[in-house]
């Protein structure tokens, strides 16, 4: 009887490993990614997913959440993969994470990004080749547009100028509606948090057409800015303390980083080894963003483009064996 119930325990117990799917803290599975809602971070994942699954063997899954909910996630190892931490976005949250040791950063992705206002060049310079005047000459930095509010006119509110700013459920927006305050620009001003980054592209794309101004949110690698002549307004220098007193000065330089879930290294070395190495840059992100717009594609089929066209940059990253795996694999795709 009691070498049954042993044999038992012992059944259940590889019954329920078998179940866990994710693995434990020395052995995993599946590999999770964070998918916060933009398209560099959907091509980010798709390159490193095709790499460690065509290259190290494992399977891989996405998970899409908001900025807050994937980073808590990770945070917890429910994610186990984040290809863009925008940290100075989520700074306090970003360090205590890595402080606590829940979090590990792994490498910097990208840190010639930017962010802030744009217009359309257009707006300051005119374009003669459509026949558009420049409405706003004089317009160089977020402050100028104290000059501008009919220029920018809210459709909704014909007495104040529009500003679209950044979805509601991103750290930015709050960052944003801070600094229209700062300005004084709030009583010009309306400031519109649009529910979804598509919702600020079709405002932009809308105006852009007509030859309109406009004046948003956006920052780049992004399609967006490669695709569109777009002017980023200046701002005051950055100085941290002014910046975390009322957001009075150009956003934080960004250092855009992948980190992975503190488990991560002891149950999939030879991944981490893989992502310590992972490197690209502004412009080669606006590359494969570009192409996924002109061709209509997703972020996975833009990825092997992306591959096949640069793979001086992604075979440095990896072993010569594990590349070899991932080229023989892409071209069949």
């Amino acid at each position: 009887m009691r070498k049954w119930l042993t044999m038992l325990s012992i059944c259940m117990l590889i019954f329920l490993t078998a179940c866990s799917g994710g693995g434990n803290k020395d052995s995993i599975k599946v590999i999770k990614f964070a998918d916060a809602g933009w398209d560099s971070i959907r091509f980010h994942n798709s390159v490193a997913q095709q790499i460690i699954e065509e290259g190290y063997g494992y399977d891989t899954e996405v998970t899409n959440g908001t900025t807050a909910a994937t980073i808590q996630a990770l945070q917890q190892g429910d994610i186990n993969v984040y290809m863009e931490i925008w940290t100075d976005n989520i700074k306090d949250v970003y360090e205590k994470a890595i402080d606590k040791g829940d979090i590990v950063k792994l490498a910097t992705n990208f840190d010639d990004n930017a962010q802030g206002l744009y217009v359309p060049t257009y707006v300051i310079e005119g374009d003669a080749e459509r026949g558009i005047e420049p409405v706003a000459p004089d317009l160089k930095t977020v402050e100028d547009l104290k000059k501008y509010p009919e220029i920018f006119k809210d459709p909704e509110d014909t007495n104040k100028g529009r500003v679209v700013g950044a979805p509601s459920s991103w750290v930015v927006s709050e960052h944003l509606d801070e600094k229209l305050k700062t300005y004084g620009l709030d009583e010009q001003f309306n400031y519109l948090a649009p529910g979804s980054d598509s919702a600020i592209v079709a405002s932009l794309a809308s105006a852009y057409q007509k030859g309109e101004p406009w004046v948003g949110y956006y920052w780049s690698p992004t399609w967006v800015t490669a695709g569109y002549d777009l002017t980023l307004l200046e701002d005051h220098p950055y100085e941290e303390s002014v910046w975390e007193e009322n957001k009075g000065t150009e956003f934080p330089p960004n250092d855009v980083v992948v980190a992975v879930h503190k488990d991560l290294p002891t149950q999939a070395e030879d991944v981490v080894a893989f992502l310590k190495n992972y490197e690209t840059s502004n412009e080669l992100t606006e590359k494969a963003l570009d192409y996924m717009e002109e061709n209509d594609v997703e972020a996975d089929e833009a990825a092997i483009w992306w591959m096949k066209e640069y793979e001086d940059i992604w075979t440095k990253w990896v072993p010569d064996e594990i590349a070899e795996k991932v080229k023989a694999a892409l071209a069949d795709k």
